[in-house]
């Protein structure tokens, strides 16, 4: 199983290898006032409805709703039941882009299978909201799942983000600590991938020849992605969690594999080393990578106005850290700028359109909070 660690010192690793500093990153008192919101049961992920209410998945199969000016919660129905236990359960959320007109949301969770196994799925449902402040899923369809289950409960990946196109949906799918099926091109596991709104594989895949899982698969070779985003120039950061250390900041490419398991700037949980990127050139670097590793849980690329000096850095939420880890991006290149602590495990991080900033922390009792400027 994946082990989270607390750490007091990072050397922070660019894409050669070669260590920057071996001191800790500066940690700054919040720049922020934080308003508590609610608190949720292991909370995994939020998303905005056009009313203003928020969405809040936990863990162990529930949806909840919110009014943030209230802070009254709802409950919505109609959820898939889910595969709980380890990193597995609930997990991310998101609305189509024309929610107003078709109020379709999109759906990411451990699935069970047969006997003691599980994959991750992606379902869509309409939302259907009710006067007493919760609602139902209706007519929910898995869109896409993995093609293998195992036993184990980590690795999942499951974020998902819909492209500037409104129809475009990117799912990050991890390697459920199998290792190999990363550089399996027919399987959809350790990829980064990408389908249309109704799970059909879209024009442009660099492998749509194939057909089958492969036509699905964007890029390959990553690990347990956990946040993706895309900067304000159309570009794709994806962060991942490594094994012991080398946790990753990578730009995806198209067709681009990024290496796992055969490379990582970081070693195997039982001590056995791992080549570097640096020894296998045809694998994709990673712009950032943590040793020792941070965590991370989800990020965005901030394109707000709240906080004038963050605009196109990728703010990472930490299990590990704790906190909040800011990377200053320029162009195609990434450094580690300033690391927030929080005081607990952060699990989710989203934008609203006026800039603030929503974080989730992580695990029984993790609070939604919305963070502006102080």
């Amino acid at each position: 199983m994946v082990r989270f660690r607390l750490f007091a010192t990072c050397a922070l690793v660019l894409a050669t290898g070669s260590p920057v500093s071996s001191r800790a990153t500066s940690r700054q008192a919040a720049p922020w006032k934080s308003t508590v919101i609610g608190s949720f049961a292991e909370p995994w992920a939020l998303a905005f409805l056009p009313n203003n209410r928020i969405l809040v998945t936990e863990k162990r199969g529930n949806l909840r709703i919110i009014d943030p000016a209230t802070k009254a919660t709802g409950q919505v129905t109609g959820v898939p039941t889910v595969r709980y236990g380890g990193q597995g359960g609930f997990a991310d959320i998101a609305l189509h882009p024309n929610y107003a007109e078709n109020n379709l949301v999109y759906v990411s969770y451990a699935e069970p299978g047969t006997g003691n196994q599980g994959g991750a799925a992606v379902a869509r449902a309409k939302l259907v909201l009710n006067a007493n402040g919760g609602g139902a899923l209706q007519d929910l369809k898995v869109i896409w799942r993995h093609t293998q289950m195992y036993s184990e409960t980590g690795q999942y990946g499951q974020r998902l983000l819909f492209d500037a196109d409104n129809s475009t949906l990117w799912i990050s799918s991890g390697e459920r600590q199998r290792f190999d099926p990363a550089q399996d091109m027919k399987s959809n596991l350790g990829k980064i991938i990408r389908l249309k709104d109704d799970g059909t594989v879209p024009e442009g895949n660099p492998f749509n020849t194939s057909g089958g899982a492969t036509a699905q698969i964007w890029a390959s070779g990553v690990r347990n992605p956990l946040g993706i985003d895309f900067d304000a120039e159309g570009r794709l950061w994806e962060i991942e969690m490594g094994p012991q250390g080398g946790d990753e900041l990578n730009i995806i490419e198209k067709g681009a594999n990024y290496g796992w398991p055969i490379v990582s700037e970081g070693r195997h949980y039982d001590g056995r080393t791992i080549p570097k990127h640096s020894a296998r050139p045809e694998f994709a670097a990673p712009k950032v990578a943590w040793v020792p590793v941070i965590s991370p849980a989800g990020m965005i690329i901030y394109k707000g106005d709240l906080f004038p000096n963050w605009k196109g850095n990728a703010l990472i939420t930490a299990l590990g850290a704790q906190g909040i880890v800011r990377v200053e991006i320029t162009g195609t290149t990434a450094r580690e700028a300033q690391r927030i602590p929080m005081g607990r495990r952060m699990r989710c991080i989203r934008q609203t359109a006026d800039g603030a900033l929503w974080v989730l922390e992580d695990g029984a009792g993790g609070r939604l909070l919305k963070l502006t400027p102080s």
